[in-house]
């Protein structure tokens, strides 16, 4: 079990004098298999209610509860939401959930983790 992918989430916790205060994440050791279903489920259902605006921002809260349980309630619901910058947040939860299912890293947490 030496190859547990890990990833990780950047939050703002605030902005002092025009610059932004953020704090990085990183998913527990191990998840679950559990979490990897539940992942699957969520792709699908983003698939399948693609276009109906009610339906997004159902997704966008499930996106959001889900991502806080991947990362172990490191943080609220409310402060992932305060914390993500909004034109990107969408797929930054996208990103989140692509991970559990697929092991799909991005640049910047590959980069951190090496730096660790």
């Amino acid at each position: 079990m030496a190859d547990l992918k890990r990833n990780m989430i950047e939050l703002v916790k605030e902005i002092k004098q025009g610059e932004l205060v953020t704090e990085k994440y990183l998913t527990p050791l191990f998840i679950p298999m559990k979490m990897v279903y539940e992942a699957i489920d969520m792709m699908e259902e983003m698939e399948s209610s693609a276009g109906s605006a009610k339906s997004e921002k159902e997704i966008i809260d499930k996106l959001s509860i889900f991502v806080v349980r991947l990362y172990d309630d490191q943080f609220t619901k409310e402060e992932l939401l305060n914390g993500l910058h909004g034109p990107t947040a969408t797929q930054k939860l996208q990103e989140q959930v692509l991970f559990a299912a697929r092991g799909m890293q991005d640049d910047d947490t590959k980069k951190y983790l090496a730096m660790k």
